[in-house]
């Protein structure tokens, strides 16, 4: 996950963090924390939904046209007098597509796992989902990304690449079609917040240290 890493640890990140958490008036630290947990599992949704060649090429007409990775261009603009609802309604549009049904569940375990009432966390995700598409549409400019083949090894890429990526891709995909329990999600969180124990090489390691977690 070095990619998402690098973009929460980043001064754009960081700016994402404070301007999420004052769009919703949540402290910062607990949104650092959804934050952390719901892009990857964002990330892998994209991901899962690009293994189709349908959704591969839908996810690139989008990154070529409206999520070009603009909106990183001036955060400080988007935040600064509230984020705009056609920000809103795009972020749930892609919500709805990535997630599908499975998006309530989503939510709840996200507002179970961080103390956040699953409204904030369905605005967190909200804003969120654009943000993300615009990086990927930055990276996919930036290293000439024009194949869904190319675009599934980028998505891999950001996930931590080989193993690791295939090993938190199937754990994201048992979630996303689980029965509703939520423990799958568990299983991530607390790999990500709590830096993951045994699982070092996993979504814990990359991110466990995330936030000084």
């Amino acid at each position: 996950m070095s990619g998402l890493l690098d973009l929460l640890n980043s001064p754009m990140g960081k700016q994402l963090i404070s301007g999420v958490a004052g769009q919703t008036g949540q402290p910062e630290n607990k949104t650092a924390d959804v934050l952390s947990m719901a892009m990857p599992l964002l990330m892998g949704a994209m991901k899962k939904n690009a293994a189709t060649p349908g959704g591969a090429q839908g996810l690139m007409n989008a990154l070529s046209s409206k999520h070009d990775g603009s909106i990183l261009d001036n955060l400080g603009g988007l935040f600064g007098g509230g984020v705009d609802q056609g920000v809103m309604d795009d972020g749930a549009g892609i919500l709805g597509h990535v997630f599908g049904s499975k998006q309530p569940q989503v939510e709840n375990a996200l507002s179970s796992k961080s103390g956040i009432d699953a409204g904030s966390i369905s605005q967190i995700l909200k804003i969120a989902a654009p943000i993300l598409l615009g990086y990927l549409g930055k990276q996919t400019k930036q290293q000439n990304v024009s194949s869904p083949d190319a675009l599934s090894g980028l998505l891999g890429g950001l996930m931590g690449g080989g193993n690791t990526a295939n090993k938190q891709q199937s754990l994201i995909e048992s979630f996303l079609d689980s029965d509703g329990d939520g423990s799958v999600i568990d299983d991530l969180a607390g790999m990500v917040l709590n830096g993951g124990g045994q699982k070092k090489s996993g979504l814990g390691g990359l991110l466990g240290g995330l936030f000084g977690k």
